[in-house]
């Protein structure tokens, strides 16, 4: 499992699914729609670990593309979490949570 932030959201890969990716659509996506700070490591695995913890900041769009291609083109393993101050009281206040 790879987790990583950036500046308002968590990252979460579960890195034993690209075992079987044939795509790699996720670091497709980074490099095309973003800033390429998702790679694949030698042992074909989304990585960051050429990156070092203040380049992901900086680098990081939040730009999501990554988690859209592995969905549609790849195994499904990216999930983008990205906290919304205040929306579980919203969803709890009109009886939608």
């Amino acid at each position: 499992m790879l987790e990583f932030a950036e500046k308002s959201c968590t990252i979460k890969i579960d890195t034993s699914k690209c075992d079987t990716c044939e795509t790699k659509a996720c670091a497709d996506a980074c490099k095309k729609f973003a800033r390429g700070l998702l790679g694949i490591d030698d042992k074909g695995r989304a990585s960051v670990a050429h990156r070092n913890e203040e380049e992901v900041l900086r680098l990081g769009t939040e730009c999501l593309a990554c988690e859209i291609a592995c969905k549609f083109y790849g195994n499904d393993a990216i999930e983008i979490e990205v906290p919304v101050a205040g929306l579980n009281e919203y969803l709890k206040k009109r009886n939608l949570a």
